[in-house]
C-alpha cells in the first residue's frame, strides 16, 4: 500500500512538529509513506471564503499531487471534510465531468489520520506512551463531517500512561472556523472564552484534537489568560513513546 501525506498547508507553514509525528507514527507501523512536494493549498479557504472558482487549480493540483497514491493521509478533518465534501461540488458547477470522476475516486482513498489507523490498518494500540493528564477536544469536521470523533477518542484511551479526561461542552465548536474567526471575532472570541473555561475547568495538562487549525485558536485562548493547559495535535501524542 502505498500510501501520501497530505500535509496540509497550515502543518506545512505553522506547525511541522506535526507532520514529523505523523510519519515517525506510521513508519513505526510499517506505513510506506511518502510526501508528494507537488502539493499545495488544498483550497478549503477558498471554497469558505466564496471563491470556488479560485480553488479549481489547486483542486487540479491536489488531484495530480496524489495520482498513483492508494491512501492519502491528512492530520486535519477540516481539509479531508474539504476533499469529501466540497471538491465534488465544485468540479460539478464547473461542469467538468473529467474533473467529478478525478475528486471523487481521490475522495475515497483520502482519509484523516485517526481513521486510517482504526479503519483502514485496524488498530487503535499504536505502542504509544504519554503519561500526562490530557483533554479531547472533538473538532466540528470530526465531528459533523466525517463523523470519525470516536476513532480519536479510541486511540488515546489505548495511549500508555494517558490520563484522558472528559472536556465538558466537548461537542461545542471552539469558535475558530477559518475565516468566521476574522469576520465574526467578538462572536468567535466568545465561543473560544467557553472552550478555554472548559479547558481549565478539567485540570488537563495538554488539550489534544485532530485539527492544528482549532488547537492554535485554543492555545491563543489558554495563552491569554495565563493557563498552564498546552495544545498538542493527536498526531503528536501517538507518535511520543518511552
Amino acid at each position: 500500500m502505498r500510501v501520501g501525506l497530505f500535509i496540509t498547508c497550515l502543518v506545512d507553514g505553522v506547525f511541522p512538529d506535526v507532520g514529523d509525528a505523523m510519519v515517525q507514527l506510521l513508519r513505526r507501523l510499517d506505513v510506506d509513506v511518502d510526501v508528494p512536494l507537488q502539493q499545495t493549498c488544498c483550497g478549503q479557504m477558498h471554497i469558505n471564503s466564496g471563491y470556488g472558482s479560485l480553488a479549481l487549480p489547486l483542486i487540479k493540483n491536489q488531484v495530480r499531487s496524489f495520482d498513483g497514491y492508494d491512501v492519502v493521509v491528512a492530520p486535519s478533518a477540516s481539509c479531508v471534510g474539504s476533499v469529501r465534501h466540497q471538491y465534488e461540488q465544485i468540479a460539478r458547477a464547473r461542469g467538468d465531468e473529467r474533473l467529478v470522476d478525478e475528486v471523487l475516486a481521490l475522495a475515497k482513498r483520502t482519509y484523516e489520520l485517526s481513521e486510517f489507523l482504526v479503519d483502514v490498518l485496524g488498530v487503535t494500540d499504536v505502542g504509544a506512551y504519554f503519561p500526562h493528564r490530557v483533554a479531547y477536544h472533538p473538532t466540528c469536521h470530526s465531528l459533523r463531517a466525517l463523523h470519525t470523533a470516536d476513532r480519536s477518542v479510541r486511540l488515546l484511551a489505548a495511549v500508555e500512561g494517558i490520563d484522558l479526561v472528559a472536556l465538558s461542552l466537548a461537542e461545542s465548536c471552539c469558535g475558530f472556523g477559518g475565516t468566521f474567526a476574522l469576520k465574526n471575532s467578538d462572536v468567535s472570541g466568545a465561543m473560544l472564552g467557553d472552550k478555554v473555561e472548559c479547558v481549565v475547568q478539567s485540570g488537563a495538562g495538554f488539550v489534544t484534537a485532530a485539527d492544528s487549525s482549532c488547537l492554535m485558536h485554543i492555545g491563543g485562548g489558554l495563552t491569554r489568560v495565563g493557563a498552564s493547559a498546552r495544545t498538542i495535535h493527536l498526531a503528536e501524542v501517538l507518535a511520543s513513546t518511552r
